[in-house]
């Protein structure tokens, strides 16, 4: 035992240390040129959300001025479209992804001629209730309606609900854009007002607490979401 842990100490000396530099700067440039990507790309998107949501301001205002429509810009790496009912969070990973080696896209040309094609950065778009955050309802959840992925030579792809998932998936031909961006934010924009808040069923609502009827706020414990109680296959096949 001793032997061999020599011999394989003696083996690792031989390794040279600028290998692990060359290691570390390759991955780390490349994982670094994705990131920039992905954060402008993102950037770019938050400036489209604060656009429709002035154009729409304007537009929606004439029709029924209760209804509120708005942007913030909540922090570097998230923001928030409001509209109605409904709130679309915006947000940015900051970290950088590889595609499972099982993917469908890992057996393609495009990314065998360049295996660092496969790694992307990802924005997602997640829709709540308004309401939610309104009344700081901290139990109510969201839900995952499309994520963008997007490698160093901006080529993008989004998976998501019905037509999100069909119009995007183009990965080795598509490079994003600022008309791809907004025809993305528009269809996840669509999704969530078409995404009704459905009764859940009365099982799940039957029971509350003495301690959550005696708070003043009662109603700001229960959990709410447009698909609670729900098996969320309705539209589960719409996943592309």
């Amino acid at each position: 035992m001793y032997v061999c842990l020599q011999l394989k100490t003696k083996t690792m000396n031989k390794i040279p240390q600028s290998l692990i530099v060359q290691k570390i700067s390759e991955k780390s440039v490349m994982k670094l040129d994705v990131y920039d990507k992905t954060y402008e790309t993102f950037q770019e998107l938050k400036s489209i959300a604060k656009e429709i949501a002035e154009d729409t301001k304007k537009k929606i205002s004439k029709i029924n001025s209760k209804i509120v429509v708005e942007y913030n810009d909540t922090g570097e790496f998230e923001a928030q479209l409001k509209f109605a009912g409904d709130m679309l969070f915006l947000t940015m990973h900051t970290n950088v992804f590889e595609f499972p080696k099982d993917h469908e896209l890992m057996k393609t040309s495009y990314i065998k001629e360049d295996k660092t094609r496969s790694y992307c950065g990802i924005i997602n778009m997640y829709n709540f209730l308004a309401d939610s955050f309104k009344y700081n309802r901290v139990n109510d959840v969201g839900y995952l309606i499309g994520r963008t992925f997007i490698n160093k030579d901006y080529h993008y792809m989004v998976e998501g609900k019905r037509q999100m998932g069909l119009l995007y998936n183009n990965f080795i031909k598509e490079t994003i854009n600022r008309d791809a961006l907004k025809n993305i934010l528009i269809s996840a924009i669509l999704y969530c007002i078409e995404f009704d808040l459905l009764t859940p069923p009365y099982e799940t609502v039957q029971e509350i607490s003495v301690m959550e009827m005696n708070d003043n706020s009662a109603n700001l414990s229960l959990k709410t979401g447009k698909r609670l109680g729900f098996k969320f296959q309705i539209d589960s096949n719409d996943i592309k």
